[in-house]
């Protein structure tokens, strides 16, 4: 449907007061990539991934990374403490430092490449230093094995957590000397397998993300295949019906979101789909029903202007007769057009609903018995008084336009009975006559505007097809409901059933 503008006359174009549009719909945009729905999802699985995989690191970054130092700290510490005892047990059987004490250090050192060891004495003089190791390993090119090369003492200690002690003792437990390790390349007491471990261990994770991403990529792939497709379909409808095609459904179903979205738009397009069928009906009705008066007065009136009819207060009633029906006509339709807009506050007051009824019976009494109708009210109730919160006028008005049709549509010497009665929250009335009764196809019509059967459309007494439609919003503004009962050449019952106690509709 193409985009319609109603712009204002006159004046400049810029100016905002001389200048309005409308728009019926907004025109779809342009399919670009941040805007499509299922690229949006994609990426929000694969975002989700990534912050799960974020969480994971700066949980191990804080947690697992102080528990695994604190692990490789321990076993260092077990090492320099095992060799410890073995020097302290040496020292004992000997008496003091010997070169059999040095070589069961040196065998410590010799346990792991990465691993340092340094034996001070009682006096804290270095008697075994195996750190120039290192150092002439760094030594790019250094194949002469310097006799004095440099220690990494100073470094080591500078930074306490690089190192773990054990002292040496002698049999009176005196401290006769300390045994002093640290792990090559780190300053976390970290050898290369574990710094390598921890590497791969991070790797890992990022390895596991990148596959995270990429399954939460596909999965998001098919997630939103599966949510897009009922809403292609969705959308794909609504342009079908805005394109005049007002039977296209979606056909969805189901007990979730999109499921019961899916049956309420399709609940809506049929209920357009009425609604539209009975608008264009309802413009037909109208003309019908204006032009049938109109025709009839410009027939009598041109018949009297060429003097074929005579100018007499016989012809000018029959002009003023269709003139009073016209005019009811479209009373009525403003009436119940006040009803539907809420123009026509309801004055709702603690009414008896019994008197009522009774009252309005016996104002109609003499009118049916002219017509030869028997009318007739029956109190169900069991008592004399029935109140309810209601506006007596107009549940008077729906009374009085049921009872209207029931003497209408009931042939000479039939019954109209109109009841009372009511249960613990509702008031029942009641209009039942011998009448004509309506088609059972025809039953969900009645309530419709300018609606009347054919039977009824044929006699002469035929209303103006709009007082059952302004009784049914007569019983809505009221919360109450509306039900017919009816056979076809036997007769029909209407019902109101109204609340006892007023309560607002829920927005």
């Amino acid at each position: 449907m193409a985009n319609t503008y109603v712009t204002g006359r006159g004046g400049d174009s810029s100016s905002s007061s001389s200048k309005t549009s409308y728009n019926t719909m907004r025109p779809a945009p342009k399919s670009k990539f941040g805007q499509n729905f299922r690229m949006r999802l994609m990426l929000l699985f694969a975002l989700v991934a990534v912050l799960t995989a974020l969480v994971m690191t700066i949980v191990l970054a804080y947690v697992w990374e102080g528990q695994f130092r604190g692990y490789t700290r321990e076993n260092m510490q077990r090492l320099a403490q095992s060799t410890a005892d073995t020097l302290s047990q040496e020292y004992r059987d000997n008496g003091g430092w010997t070169s059999d004490a040095l070589d069961l250090a040196r065998s410590a050192s010799s346990a792991s490449s990465d691993i340092a060891v340094q034996v001070l004495n009682e006096r804290g003089e270095s008697i075994y230093d195996d750190t120039w190791i290192y150092v002439h390993r760094q030594q790019l090119g250094d194949k002469d094995n310097p006799s004095n090369p440099p220690s990494l003492m100073p470094k080591i200690e500078a930074n306490a957590d690089a190192m773990v002690t054990a002292n040496v003792t002698d049999r009176d437990g005196r401290v006769v000397g300390e045994v002093r390790m640290w792990a090559f390349g780190s300053e976390a007491l970290l050898t290369r397998a574990d710094s390598a471990f921890r590497t791969n261990s991070y790797a890992a994770i990022a390895y596991s993300a990148l596959v995270a991403v990429l399954l939460a990529f596909v999965m998001g792939s098919f997630a939103s295949r599966s949510l897009t497709r009922p809403i292609r379909r969705i959308t794909s409808t609504a342009a079908q019906i805005r394109g005049g095609d007002l039977t296209a459904r979606t056909g969805l179903t189901g007990d979730d979101e999109i499921g019961r979205l899916g049956e309420t738009f399709d609940s809506m397009a049929t209920t357009l789909e009425r609604d539209i069928k009975f608008e264009h009906r309802l413009t037909s009705d109208v003309a019908h029903e204006l032009r049938t008066p109109l025709m009839a007065m410009l027939v009598t009136v041109e018949a009297m202007q060429d003097g074929v009819l005579p100018a007499d207060d016989e012809h000018f009633e029959t002009v003023a007769s269709e003139v009073r029906r016209l005019s009811r006509l479209v009373d009525a339709m403003l009436h119940l057009s006040r009803i539907e807009n809420g123009k026509r506050q309801l004055k709702v007051e603690s009414t008896d609903v019994v008197h009522l009824v009774e009252s309005l019976v016996n104002v109609q009494h003499q009118l049916f018995h002219d017509r030869g109708l028997h009318l007739r009210f029956n109190n169900k109730t069991g008592r004399h008084e029935c109140f309810a919160d209601i506006d007596p006028d107009l549940i008077r008005e729906a009374i009085t336009n049921l009872m209207s049709n029931a003497m209408r549509y009931t042939s000479n010497d039939g019954w109209v009975v109109v009841s009372v009665d009511n249960d613990r929250r509702d008031v029942l009335i009641s209009v039942a006559d011998t009448g004509i009764g309506i088609a059972e196809e025809d039953v969900p019509k009645v309530f419709a505007r300018f609606w009347r059967s054919e039977a009824s459309r044929e006699r002469v007494s035929g209303g103006l097809g709009v007082g059952l439609a302004i009784t049914k919003e007569i019983v809505d503004q009221h919360n109450g409901k509306i039900f017919v009962e009816s056979e076809l050449g036997k007769g029909t019952t209407f019902t109101l059933r109204i609340p006892i106690s007023r309560k607002e509709k829920s927005e």
